[in-house]
């Protein structure tokens, strides 16, 4: 993820503050990308690297709430931070429960920017990180064969070899064979290792 660099997005109708933010953005290394409405960033394609939102609260279309509920889903690596001209407490509320990570009220100091943009980015790479993983773990559980993944579904739950041999009317030779293929496919080192992933995948409950 360091390799790619950082997108921050800006949403404000004010043509100064868009200006300034993309100065000092790029200067911190980042790169920007303003748009003046919600509608006009709704039309950029998603962005795969890490990134954030910097996110004016007042706009003359959809407002920054309404954009925030309209991403929620699509743009999970993309942390929001919003900014407003006054500090009115229901909207920071409702902003933070809804996923935003900062609410800053102008005039703000550039370093308390940066330092927000800085903690939201390294949240986008963590999350895009652990997603990564994730499709990772999903790819090689689908590499199973069923018969495998019945074999891991029981191991994960705690029976024995001989105990799953009789749930799946195997012999315990059979069982250990698949049991060692489930182990060298899911990249498992330990049967700690594959319960941790089973549950990372929903499967033990």
């Amino acid at each position: 993820m360091s390799a790619i660099v950082p997108v921050v997005f800006v949403v404000d109708d004010d043509v100064s503050v868009r200006e300034s933010l993309e100065a000092l953005i790029r200067q911190a290394g980042w790169r920007p990308e303003t748009f003046a409405s919600s509608e006009d960033f709704l039309a950029r394609s998603h962005t795969l690297g890490p990134s954030c939102l910097v996110l004016d609260v007042s706009l003359p279309d959809l407002n920054g709430l309404e954009l925030q509920r309209r991403i929620a889903a699509g743009r999970l690596g993309m942390p929001i931070i919003f900014i407003s001209g006054y500090g009115d407490v229901p909207i920071t509320v409702q902003a933070m429960k809804a996923g935003a990570v900062d609410f800053l009220t102008k005039p703000f100091s550039h370093e308390v920017l940066m330092a927000a943009i800085r903690a939201a980015i390294g949240r986008s790479e963590t999350w895009l990180e652990q997603d990564a993983e994730t499709r990772s773990l999903r790819d090689r559980y689908a590499s199973l064969s069923p018969r495998e993944q019945d074999v891991m579904g029981l191991v994960v739950a705690g029976l024995m070899n001989k105990q799953v041999g009789g749930k799946l009317g195997i012999s315990e030779i059979t069982v250990k064979a698949h049991r060692g293929r489930v182990m060298r496919k899911m990249e498992a080192k330990s049967l700690p290792d594959l319960v941790k992933m089973a549950a990372n995948l929903s499967l033990a409950g």
